[in-house]
């Protein structure tokens, strides 16, 4: 017998492989769309913070509670994030969850924090983070042009992420 977590990987009766596979298992760009509105909240409060997602496969951590023009997460969420010149992603914390990105066009620079102590990197195109549940992690955009970047989180149903109890965002509630 199949877990149940697995159910999504068998074919559902009837269906040629075909069928199954680009029914269900393929996500392609022409029908994607970039989601301004998926962390609009924060850039409701700054709009320093304005970014997208384009999501994939799951929904990610930003909340979005479901997204059919996706392929069903299993074992991690993919999505794209473009990050506008000089905008930000906030200093945040996954404590559930390993967060990696990989920049495909641009330069970032990354800020993580862990018990106090605090490191910042540059991260440029083709590079690849991947950091552990319980690290703080923040990005920036310091240049003039968007950042584009993949970001994959391993786990099919992300925990929503917090903040830094000092961080403006933290006392911010989502609509």
């Amino acid at each position: 017998m199949m877990s149940r977590e697995f159910e999504t990987w068998k074919r559902p009766e009837g269906k040629t492989l075909e069928e199954w596979i680009t029914g269900s298992r393929v996500a392609r760009l022409e029908d994607r769309k970039y989601d301004f509105d998926a962390l609009k909240f924060q850039a409701d409060y700054d709009p320093k913070y304005r970014r997208a997602q384009m999501r994939y496969m799951g929904t990610g951590a930003t909340g979005i509670s479901a997204d059919t023009n996706t392929v069903p997460a299993e074992n991690f969420t993919f999505s794209t994030m473009v990050l506008p010149a000089q905008c930000e992603g906030p200093l945040h914390l996954h404590d559930d969850v390993e967060e990696v990105f990989f920049l495909l066009r641009g330069s970032i620079k990354l800020f993580l924090e862990d018990n106090g102590e605090k490191a910042e990197l540059i991260l440029k195109e083709r590079d690849l983070i991947s950091i552990p549940p319980g690290i703080y992690r923040g990005l920036y955009n310091y240049t003039q042009e968007d950042a584009l970047m993949c970001v994959m989180l391993g786990t099919s149903k992300p925990q929503i992420p917090t903040y830094p109890d000092d961080h403006p965002l933290s006392k911010v509630k989502r609509n």
